[in-house]
């Protein structure tokens, strides 16, 4: 799957870091998570950063962008962030672009993995957007969420927000932006709350051959393969039980219509069919490393 709806379609690999396992898979014991993705010293396990570029109906539109270069050195250890794995700018130039080029920057969410790419320092420590000419999207509840949660306060960072709210290219966006085609054409954005407050997901949808085809960006409801089981969700989330019941209501539907799930923050698996097993859980069928 490399064009859908009109678009052109680009994987685009924006560094590797560690999250805590037991953090990433919540009440599921060592022993199974670890089956899965296996932790370093530090039980962390290995996360990708992975987005998705949109080149198509006059539009070049980036969805999530990963962790940026704004953190310091001790962040970068905790976190083991690693860009000799891969980078931001160094995937838009292998997929012909640069950054001046993206019309629209979507954002699922506001935590540091998912748009620290969207601010950068000058060398004078300025901050300022690394997509100077696009418009970022983000849910008007969600922005309002990260001014005001003291339980997700270390994953929404100044650094990232503040340039955004004085740029005049942030857009605010409420239910009259969600449905199918209403923002861009062929993708809607479903929202969830489990996780996080106002996330939005990115449906790409298009006919083919009489048939839908449909790809999701899951992002944070399912960031991995392994989090595809219903009570496999992370600790991270701040409401687990909205999460297994938007697990529960989508997962259906993918399986019913046989979509095909991007996985942001998985290391290895790009995409995957969702499907159902003899048993009637839920699966990865034809999963990818690349699109």
């Amino acid at each position: 799957m490399t064009t859908l709806g009109g678009y052109t379609l680009h994987a685009l690999d924006t560094g590797r870091f560690g999250l805590d396992g037991g953090a990433m898979f919540g009440i599921i014991p060592r022993a199974l998570w670890a089956r899965h993705s296996e932790p370093d010293s530090k039980n962390r396990i290995p996360m990708g950063m992975r987005c998705l570029l949109l080149e198509g109906h006059e539009r070049l539109i980036l969805i999530d962008n990963g962790l940026g270069d704004t953190y310091t050195e001790k962040f970068g250890s905790i976190y083991a962030v690693d860009y000799e794995h891969s980078e931001l700018h160094r995937s838009l130039r292998a997929a012909g672009f640069d950054a001046s080029e993206v019309t629209d920057v979507v954002l699922t969410h506001l935590h540091f993995d998912h748009c620290g790419g969207s601010t950068t320092r000058d060398a004078d420590g300025t901050l300022r957007l690394v997509f100077p000419n696009a418009t970022h999207h983000v849910q008007a509840t969600h922005w309002a969420w990260a001014h005001e949660s003291p339980r997700e306060r270390a994953s929404f960072l100044a650094e990232n927000l503040g340039p955004l709210d004085a740029s005049g290219q942030l857009h605010l966006l409420t239910a009259a932006h969600s449905g199918p085609g209403s923002l861009f054409p062929h993708v809607e954005l479903l929202t969830v709350d489990g996780h996080t407050r106002g996330q939005q997901l990115v449906k790409l949808t298009a006919e083919t051959n009489g048939s839908g085809e449909t790809l999701l960006f899951a992002a944070d409801l399912l960031p991995t393969v392994a989090h595809v089981p219903l009570l496999w969700i992370m600790a991270y989330d701040i409401a687990p039980l909205d999460t297994l019941a938007e697990k529960k209501r989508l997962l259906a539907q993918a399986a019913d219509e046989e979509w095909r799930i991007f996985f942001e923050h998985d290391a290895a698996v790009t995409t995957g069919r969702i499907a159902r097993s003899e048993r009637g859980d839920y699966v990865v069928e034809d999963a990818a490393p690349t699109l």
